[in-house]
């Protein structure tokens, strides 16, 4: 019994996506389609050349490829995400000739060493509590220059009843087999306005279920 609860104890305190990480592109297009993937295509046309760009939970790294499509060379990128399996398949992705900087770790853990053009938070921020997502946010925003552009998409409550079971679902999903502290999706817009980002374009995905935003700060 004792080791069952700390084995228990131990997925709850890891917070990462290691368990799941050899099939969550499938399982994001089995249950969305391909919703989640053109919400974060939707970003990219924003990513001006030869810029500094921070990525944050980009997961399997398919993005990394997306982005190499646009700019095959001139971006110096540094890759977060706390999962070291996501990270090893992040890390056999196409980067073209742009320089990628690969980190494991939990983003406020990381120790900056300059400041990004380009913050993007694909489907991040769900994962947190609104008193930890407020650090998260800030301790990002920190590290980006004075007219720095972040690039988010995510889910958004909209009423819609079916929208919100699905909610429900994956956040007992995900707290189970991941550790997420979130159990329902935190304020994020009161982020980018506490922080004084203006919106440059929005757009919607899944009949509004999904939120792409291009936000500029300044």
């Amino acid at each position: 019994m004792s080791g069952t609860v700390s084995f228990l104890y131990y997925i709850v305190l890891k917070n990462n996506y290691d368990n799941i990480a050899w099939f969550y592109d499938r399982l994001s297009r089995s249950i969305f389609g391909n919703a989640q993937i053109n919400a974060q295509l939707y970003l990219l046309h924003a990513i001006p050349p030869h810029t500094s760009i921070v990525i944050v939970g980009g997961g399997t790294g398919w993005i990394l490829e997306e982005i190499t499509r646009i700019h095959p060379s001139g971006l110096t990128i540094t890759y977060i995400d706390a999962s070291s399996k996501m990270m090893a398949l992040a890390k056999k992705r196409n980067i073209g000739e742009n320089k990628v900087t690969f980190i494991v770790s939990p983003v406020e853990e990381v120790v900056f060493d300059s400041k990004y053009d380009v913050a993007l938070t694909p489907f991040f921020f769900d994962n947190f509590k609104d008193d930890s997502l407020q650090k998260i946010f800030a301790y990002i925003d920190a590290h980006l220059s004075n007219k720095s552009i972040w690039l988010y998409c995510d889910f958004q409550n909209t009423g819609n009843l079916w929208h919100g079971a699905v909610l429900k679902i994956m956040y007992v999903f995900f707290r189970l087999s991941c550790g997420i502290e979130a159990a329902h999706l935190p304020d994020i817009e009161s982020c980018f306005i506490r922080h004084h980002y203006r919106s440059l374009a929005q757009k919607t995905f899944l009949k509004g279920f999904i939120v792409s935003g291009i936000y500029e700060r300044g």
